[in-house]
This record gives structure tokens, C-alpha cells and sequence, in this order.
């Protein structure tokens, strides 16, 4: 069995991008040689933005902590279905696909995901309500969080 050659440099530099865009890992092959840097993701940067914001005005400890669960388990909860970055308009500077207490209709493109320059549309699975937006423009995502709520 033959070791593979360690490119500390390389490894470096795939953390650097980690860092700079937020992911939680990355992987590189050549051939038969692969590497692949991961690390843990911040527990802020997995909390949606709302109840954090509550807990600054009124302290509840205990909703708080219920809230993602209550987020992730509702059956609106739209997730995403890829690590990427999320854009909720197709251009900067043009109003948002959809907006909080907008109705939408089923396969109405709801947001973008970036995943290796390529923007994939995020379209409502049924009609419904846009009752929460979990993410802001250029957030990186990952696979299977909460994008927002449709009632």
C-alpha cells in the first residue's frame, strides 16, 4: 500500500476556504488521491436569526430552545437540499421571488441555492403562505436546514 503524499499547503488552503465561506467541509481528488478538510460548524450560525432576536428582548430561555426543534419539525418547513448559498432575489438589488405573508403556488421559485456555480431554484412543494424566511441573501446553507415556512 502506497502513502499518499501530504500537501500541508494544499490542506491549508482548503481550510482557508472553509473559513472564508462558512461550509462545513470541502473534498478535493486527483485520480486515485483524495482529501478531504471538514470541521464542526458554529452553534450560532445553525440558529435561526428570529429567535435570537427574541431572546434579546425578552428573555425565555426554555422557548428559545424549543424553537428550532418547532422549526424543523413544522410540516410547512421548507429545507434546503444542498450546501450552498442562498440568494432570495435573482439579481442584488431586485425585489425578493416571495416575501412573509405572501401566497405562493405550487412550483413558484421561492428562493436560490448556489452550489458550484450553478443556481438552482428552490420552488414550493403546494401552494400555501410564506409565513417565515429563515435565511438572508448570500447566507451559506447547508444540506437540510430550514429555508422558511409555508403554511
Amino acid at each position: 500500500m502506497s502513502r499518499l503524499p501530504i500537501d500541508t499547503a494544499e490542506i491549508r488552503a482548503l481550510a482557508e476556504i472553509l473559513a472564508d465561506t462558512g461550509l462545513t467541509e470541502i473534498e478535493i481528488s486527483d485520480g486515485d488521491s483524495r482529501i478531504r478538510v471538514a470541521r464542526k460548524p458554529a452553534a450560532i450560525a445553525t440558529q435561526p436569526m428570529a429567535p435570537m432576536i427574541a431572546a434579546a428582548i425578552a428573555p425565555a430561555p426554555a422557548m428559545v430552545a424549543a424553537a428550532p426543534v418547532e422549526i424543523a419539525d413544522h410540516p410547512g418547513a421548507i429545507n434546503s437540499p444542498m450546501v450552498g448559498v442562498a440568494y432570495l432575489s435573482a439579481e442584488p438589488g431586485t425585489p425578493p421571488f416571495v416575501t412573509p405573508g405572501q401566497a405562493v403556488a405550487a412550483g413558484q421559485t421561492l428562493m436560490l441555492i448556489e452550489a458550484m456555480k450553478t443556481f438552482n431554484q428552490i420552488k414550493a412543494p403546494r401552494a400555501g403562505t410564506v409565513t417565515r424566511i429563515l435565511v438572508t441573501s448570500g447566507q451559506p446553507v447547508e444540506y437540510g436546514e430550514v429555508l422558511m415556512v409555508l403554511e
